[in-house]
């Protein structure tokens, strides 16, 4: 797999990022945008951003992981995408209770996905 991470990743994105680099997301938790990664190998280039949402695990938060992701896409994601001049076919939001490296199994650790086409300045969900 061609993987590349992204230098800069964690440069400010859209004014979203508050102390720390923490975002905030409509479930009420803060993620931090661990890393960018751009993946060329299935055939088009795939843009994956990976956070950190150290409360995933959270029963009530697990239920709110999907409106996060969509928010971390449209908010975050495509601004970034822009700024850093980069076209993508389809960007993936991970979100990790902590970080994991990519491509690790680690079945103990909250992890959720979800893969967008950027089209027409939205997030279009395009479900795995």
């Amino acid at each position: 797999m061609a993987v590349a991470a992204l230098a800069g990743a964690s440069v400010a994105l859209a004014g979203e990022q508050g102390a720390q680099g923490r975002i905030a997301v409509p479930s009420g938790q803060e993620v931090i945008l661990h890393e960018v990664l751009i993946d060329d190998a299935p055939g088009a280039r795939w843009v994956r951003f990976r956070f950190v949402a150290p409360r995933a695990g959270e029963a009530a938060l697990r239920e709110a992981a999907g409106a996060d992701m969509d928010h971390l896409c449209a908010d975050v994601a495509l601004p970034y995408l822009s700024e850093q001049g980069i076209e993508a076919a389809r960007v993936v939001i991970s979100l990790s209770e902590r970080a994991v490296p990519f491509g690790e199994a680690a079945p103990d650790v909250p992890q959720f996905f979800e893969l967008y086409r950027p089209e027409g300045g939205a997030c279009i969900w395009d479900g795995f």
